[in-house]
């Protein structure tokens, strides 16, 4: 089954930052796979940005580089070169005035503008002030911003008033990476195209939702970063709190932008308070080793770990609680959302105790598909017996297609001028404004982290919050 692609039109597409890892690790091999894919009209062109001293074809060969590092298999591509064509460099000193009128000079003025803005939040006002003081950005141009937007809700309400001096609501791009997932797209295609599970998604049927994102890896490497935000910001604020909308959410009148967008403001709005018993936070841990020597600092309180239960205040979740845990140097690499059904009121089986519930379990990562995890007899002969098997659906082997990855999406709905996979102002403040509580609570506490050791499920306490309630975390599967 090929893929199908939706034209985009002509656009210049600059990339503040295009010198730095995530534009070298991301975003160019991102855009040179849709260009591989035929989805980029002749006329279009990538101009890269940063204070380095390069010109074109030095940028070309460090982009080349880029892809043959973090593509290898398409470093051998025929169409490389065609696409390294389309990439040209201006150095540019985001907060001086070096290098703007020059920008100004190659942008046209007659096709879509995007400013992806791959930088640190603090070069945010820089450079949407040069870009409308040199008269760069016209009135239909597009800015997208990366993560963290924010670090509590007064610095996200600021940053929203930065680029609101400048760009409308419907200019600004807010990128989180788990929208553009294929997974995370087709849980509104599940529920909302299917009449199968939209009446059994409430709480006479659900029991709880988990929701996990756990990494193999440690923080060396963003430990700068890292210990600066730790697990809550950079994972629990933004990425599980999309995840937590889109499985929550009411029916959008339509799907539009904003009619989704809406309907996922509601669910942040709904969420209740957390107390402080019903978070775990986890730190990993090592002989001589461990997340604080990956820090450097050995009094770091910082989490590496989160488990929390969250209820929503509305109708269709109320007692249904959701469980959510994501961590570092953990047993597997996985990411998904579990489903979990109430069992059947009556049995009229035996053996009862080992009738397991009906779970629907979204994977993000890898292998990205669904399974519905059903009951039915075990074959042969005897009594019958039940077992638990998988309706599993992985996309890329049920489709015959090649998984886009999330930034090739998320770039071309930038182009398009779709906002549907991007984060609202006013979104992005109502999570912070549920997150700050606790985050303030556990900084301005004097609890040390739960230790963990490296390459397990997490602190022992994370077992606690969801035992206590008579379930359990499903196993951490790579």
């Amino acid at each position: 089954m090929a893929s199908r692609l939706t034209a985009v039109d002509d656009f210049d597409l600059v990339i503040f930052g295009a010198t730095g890892d995530l534009a070298r690790r991301k975003i160019f091999p991102a855009l040179f796979r849709r260009h591989s894919a035929g989805h980029f009209p002749d006329g279009a062109r990538i101009i890269g940005t940063a204070r380095t001293p390069m010109d074109d074809s030095g940028f070309r060969a460090d982009i080349a580089a880029a892809i043959a590092e973090f593509d290898p298999p398409r470093a051998g591509d025929p169409g490389l070169p065609a696409f390294l064509g389309r990439l040209f460099y201006v150095p540019v000193d985001a907060t001086g005035a070096e290098g703007w009128a020059d920008l100004a000079a190659r942008m046209r003025k007659d096709v879509v503008q995007a400013f992806y803005l791959s930088v640190a939040p603090a070069l945010f006002g820089d450079i949407a002030d040069r870009l409308s003081g040199h008269g760069i950005a016209g009135s239909d141009a597009r800015i997208v911003v990366e993560k963290p937007f924010g670090r509590d809700l007064a610095s996200a309400r600021a940053l929203n008033r930065t680029l609101a001096r400048h760009f409308t609501e419907g200019q600004i791009y807010r990128i989180d990476h788990y929208l553009g997932k294929e997974t995370v797209q087709n849980l509104m295609a599940i529920r909302f195209a299917n009449i199968l599970f939209e009446p059994l998604w409430n709480a006479h049927y659900i029991d709880h939702v988990q929701i996990t994102v756990a990494e193999t890896v440690g923080v060396a490497g963003r430990a700068a970063y890292y210990d600066h935000a730790g697990a809550m910001r950079d994972m629990v604020q933004n990425h599980l709190m999309q995840l937590v909308c889109l499985i929550a959410m009411e029916p959008p009148w339509r799907f539009d932008p904003d009619a989704v967008r809406d309907e996922k403001l509601k669910v942040i709005r709904a969420l209740e308070p957390v107390p402080e018993s019903d978070i775990v936070r986890g730190q990993y841990a090592a002989d001589g080793a461990g997340y604080r020597a990956d820090v450097g600092n050995p009094a770091s309180r910082t989490e590496s770990f989160v488990a929390l239960k969250l209820r929503l205040a509305n109708w269709r979740w109320q007692g249904v609680p959701f469980y959510l845990r994501t961590g570092k140097c953990l047993a597997a690499r996985t990411s998904e959302i579990a489903v979990v059904f109430r069992k059947p009121p009556h049995s009229i089986f035996d053996a009862e105790e080992r009738q397991k519930p009906d779970q629907l379990v979204i994977r993000l990562q890898p292998n990205e598909g669904i399974n519905l995890m059903v009951m039915i007899k075990e074959p042969g002969p005897g009594e019958l017996r039940l077992v638990e098997v998988p309706l599993d659906m992985s996309f890329a082997e049920a489709l015959g297609v090649d998984i886009p990855d999330a930034y090739e999406r998320l770039i071309t709905e930038v182009i398009r001028g779709d906002q549907t996979l991007f984060m609202r102002g006013d979104e992005v403040e109502a999570a912070w404004a549920w997150a700050d509580p606790v985050i303030r609570a556990w900084e301005e506490g004097g609890a040390q982290p739960a230790s963990y050791p490296p390459g397990t499920s997490g602190p022992d306490e994370a077992l606690g919050l969801i035992g206590r309630d008579g379930r359990h975390w499903r196993n951490l599967q790579s």
